[in-house]
């Protein structure tokens, strides 16, 4: 067990699952006491369990974190199990549709927006009123390769990730006085419950062919990069996108 983030108080949204899930757990054997958020109960309480069952400190946040009013619930309640104490916030949440442009819905591109946009400007709001300003604090947001690149059928899911970007920098700006430091991770498709859908053997096999790399990539690199991000270790690092995806981005092979 590294101990990188011996008690530190943290809250990772969208955490039943892929990368929140094994973000929870690799920030619990960091030493961190991990809130753990997602919209019901039989997602949250088994990562809770998991947690503990290893030795870590987890809690449990129950809360749809798709308003102002339920970041800001989720965000006190993470400061409360951490008495009074809050230091990392990850903004992981997502409710994702892929839809060519004549078929976009106005109700998709508003729960996509709710989830994985306005609840990241409510979060930094809150987060600035709870993180200590002497002690600061570290906020990593999830975006993706898609900020960076794009297919079709993709143009609210990339427009919100390409945004998530601009916000990152812009709160870096803002917040660095306060020793709160803001960055982003973008991860390449990795195999999740989520991305299950729009996954098959001859898809995977020709991401893997254009990877330098040669493979996919797991929530396990995309956590230790979001712990990396939140650590010590990268005391010196804030405004910054963070790209794992084995090299395919900035490449052509």
């Amino acid at each position: 067990m590294h101990q990188d983030l011996q008690g530190r108080v943290a809250l990772v949204t969208g955490a039943g699952a892929g990368i929140g899930r094994e973000t929870a757990c690799q920030m619990a054997a960091r030493g961190a006491v991990v809130c753990v958020n997602d919209l019901k109960d039989e997602f949250v309480a088994p990562v809770v369990e998991a947690i503990r069952a290893g030795g870590g400190q987890a809690f449990g946040i129950v809360q749809n974190i798709a308003s102002r009013e339920g970041i800001r619930e989720a965000i006190q309640r993470a400061a409360e199990h951490g008495g009074g104490r809050f230091d990392i916030l990850v903004n992981n949440a997502a409710w994702v549709r892929y839809q060519a442009i004549p078929d976009i819905l106005p109700e998709t591109v508003e729960r996509m927006l709710d989830v994985g946009f306005r609840s990241v400007i409510w979060s930094l709001q809150e987060a600035v009123a709870v993180m200590d300003p002497e002690r600061g604090g570290a906020i990593v947001n999830v975006a993706s390769v898609a900020a960076l690149r794009s297919a079709p059928n993709s143009v609210v899911y990339s427009g919100i990730k390409s945004g998530i970007l601009g916000i990152t920098r812009a709160a870096a700006a803002e917040l660095g006085a306060r020793r709160i430091r803001v960055n982003a991770v973008c991860p390449s498709a990795v195999p999740t419950e989520g991305t299950q859908r729009n996954r098959n053997a001859e898809r995977d096999a020709a991401r893997i062919a254009r990877t330098p790399l040669g493979r996919l990539g797991t929530v396990e690199d995309i956590a230790r990069a979001i712990c990396f991000l939140a650590s010590d270790e990268a005391g010196f690092i804030t405004a910054q996108a963070l790209t794992v995806d084995g090299g395919v981005t900035l490449t052509n092979i």
